[in-house]
């Protein structure tokens, strides 16, 4: 019998071949995701009948998508964040969800720091101008010897960390959770609202979830000097973008450097409208290196669960059975 593996994800076997090609080899029949977007919930309903594995990316993977796949053992984000999965509903029907923790967080955290000094240096708006013959300055901020905030001290805050102390920033961070690694290599926790008076660069890492859901918004915003610069590389919804844009028009905030947004593309997100706004389309974890390793680490985790064998990076164990 065919063994049905859907790819909904825009990235998987794009640049990087060698997973694809192992599904391949298994024999395996892989239905792919053509519109170049993620899918929406009825697209969804219309793919998941008879599919038997499932390589996701920020699908809407909805409890109405779930309960319409018939056979359906395994649904393998491709990336790490799954706050686009339905997790109750999966683990109900004993269908296993993973990820790919660490697999691309050397590509974020590097990402991160070349933000920081684009916003920060005014980079894109001189490359821009040069190219249009003009001979402009641009009055930036040092990066050197300044506070960095992170938010969200997990595998990629801490490599943001050691690329950060290059330049000799001192760290502060708000977690949860109290990370020893961090205060061994210097950082210092604080609360949230100390983090946004304190830091000169504020940079977002941590996951998506009902708490998080617009963890910066107004108030938020209101505590950031007007020097300061917000970095996000998470997820477009922990940041209140209308709210964002007003302080950014009014020169409340010095700039903010975005990867990615709560719809997207953005569409007429006002954000694109402002000079002080450095984007990029979601491209955090977009490395041949980070490819690569997410592909193979998807590639084995679908296999594995097909053959019986317990899979790596379960986001939901107790759905294993």
């Amino acid at each position: 019998m065919d063994i049905n593996v859907l790819i909904t994800s825009t990235s998987f076997g794009k640049v990087v071949k060698e997973p694809v090609e192992i599904l391949k080899s298994k024999g395996y029949r892989l239905i792919w995701n053509k519109s170049g977007r993620p899918l929406k919930e009825d697209e969804l309903v219309e793919k998941v009948h008879d599919v038997d594995a499932w390589i996701a990316g920020v699908d809407e993977i909805t409890a109405k998508v779930i309960s319409a796949a018939n056979n359906l053992k395994i649904i393998c984000r491709y990336g790490v964040g799954v706050d686009n999965v339905d997790l109750r509903e999966a683990t109900k029907r004993g269908i296993i969800v993973t990820n790919t923790p660490d697999a691309n967080s050397d590509a974020v955290a590097d990402l991160t720091i070349g933000l920081i000094l684009a916003v920060a240096r005014w980079i894109p708006q001189a490359d821009k101008a040069v190219k249009e013959g003009k001979w402009d300055r641009f009055f930036g901020y040092s990066v050197y010897d300044k506070t960095l905030g992170i938010i969200g001290m997990g595998k990629i805050g801490i490599k943001v960390m050691q690329r950060a102390q290059g330049f000799k920033m001192k760290i502060i961070y708000s977690d949860p959770r109290k990370n020893y690694e961090a205060e061994k290599m210097g950082a210092r926790k604080v609360d949230l609202d100390e983090l946004l008076r304190e830091a000169d660069f504020i940079s977002i890492h941590t996951p998506l979830t009902s708490k998080t859901k617009y963890l910066i918004g107004e108030s938020e915003l209101s505590k950031m000097r007007s020097t300061s610069f917000l970095i996000n590389t998470a997820r477009g919804k922990l940041v209140d973008e209308i709210a964002l844009y007003r302080y950014l028009k009014e020169k409340k905030i010095a700039g903010a450097a975005v990867d990615v947004y709560s719809k997207e593309p953005p569409g007429e997100s006002p954000l694109l409208s402002l000079d002080n706004v450095v984007t990029t389309p979601h491209i955090g974890g977009y490395t041949y290196e980070a490819l690569y390793n997410m592909g193979m680490m998807v590639v084995k985790n679908l296999i594995d669960t097909l053959e019986g064998k317990k899979p790596d990076y379960m986001v939901n164990p107790e759905a294993y059975k």
